[in-house]
């Protein structure tokens, strides 16, 4: 009998966690730019540079695409943006930061939730893990009492298009171009993001120190071009269910990057966490241990 190999699934599996240590960069990297920038000039500046970094690498492929691999590289690059967009404007309003942070992680959360409604059935461990996951990030990042005002219904919206964002991406990194299908969507954030950045009237500061533009170039290469390239390479070969409870290492890093980069504790609270995160992560992988143990017992027939 032929074992299926696993090996696509760990290729994946550990460029998602490479993806979330960028991104957890990426929070320190946009917070010392937001020091100095508008919250939507920067995502728009960030992003639209990114996109063009990628689409030189990606020429080819941009102009081999389709009219339907276009429609659905916007498709996707829209819900990412209107997604971005909620967040920024419930991080702008937010008066408790960790609530904040709690609901917009709920986006991971709720992957399988919207696959039901993309007629696909998340495996049964998925419904097991995701309960320890949720209380992971719950004593990770809910550090304050919940209120439910404007800010805290745009993260709860900003989680949900996330989520149909992951999703879709799933499916679109099948059909289109890995690197024409990343540069599409970066460009749908930056240009959308700009254009709201003019119709809100933001104050566009393009003279802020010399270590802001640093800090763009990092958040631009690492956090944005880089980070989102191999994400999407990951969701090729992997499940987005699966891919999404990966994705929730994003908040353990970040957590663990400021403790060094601030100099912050972390809490015991923040400590069970990650513990609680990191066991959701362990048990998800308990059916691959049984793979390998049976693997090892008829080799040793």
């Amino acid at each position: 009998m032929r074992i299926k190999s696993h090996r696509p699934y760990l290729t994946a599996d550990l460029l998602l966690i490479v993806a979330t240590v960028l991104a957890a960069f990426g929070w320190m990297f946009s917070k010392e730019v937001l020091t100095h920038w508008a919250p939507l000039l920067f995502i728009g500046v960030r992003f639209i540079l990114a996109a063009v970094i990628l689409g030189i690498f990606g020429t080819r492929q941009l102009l081999a695409l389709t009219k339907e691999n276009w429609i659905t590289a916007l498709v996707v690059g829209v819900f990412f943006s209107i997604a971005i967009v909620f967040w920024v404007y419930g991080l702008h309003y937010a008066e408790h930061i960790g609530v904040g942070a709690f609901l917009t992680s709920l986006g991971v959360i709720l992957v399988p939730v919207v696959q039901l409604f993309f007629g696909e059935r998340s495996d049964r461990k998925v419904w097991f893990t995701l309960p320890i996951a949720i209380a992971g990030l719950a004593a990770l990042s809910l550090e304050s009492s919940f209120g439910f005002n404007l800010a805290e219904s745009a993260f709860l919206t900003s989680a949900l298009l996330f989520a149909i964002y992951f999703s879709l991406n799933s499916r679109a990194a099948i059909k289109v171009p890995l690197v024409a299908l990343t540069s599409v969507q970066l460009l749908c954030v930056g240009v959308i993001s700009l254009l709201l950045s003019l119709v809100v009237q933001e104050p566009w500061d393009l003279t802020p120190p010399v270590e802001t533009w640093y800090w763009l170039l990092a958040s631009v290469l690492i956090a944005t071009s880089l980070r989102f390239f191999i994400q999407t390479s990951a969701q090729r070969i992997t499940t987005a269910t699966r891919a999404a409870l990966m994705m929730t290492l994003e908040p353990v890093w970040a957590a663990i990057i400021a403790s060094f980069w601030f100099d912050e504790r972390m809490s015991e609270l923040q400590i069970l966490g990650c513990t609680l995160i990191f066991l959701a992560l362990v048990i998800s992988r308990i059916p691959n241990w049984s793979w390998m143990l049976k693997t090892v017992g008829r080799n040793n027939r």
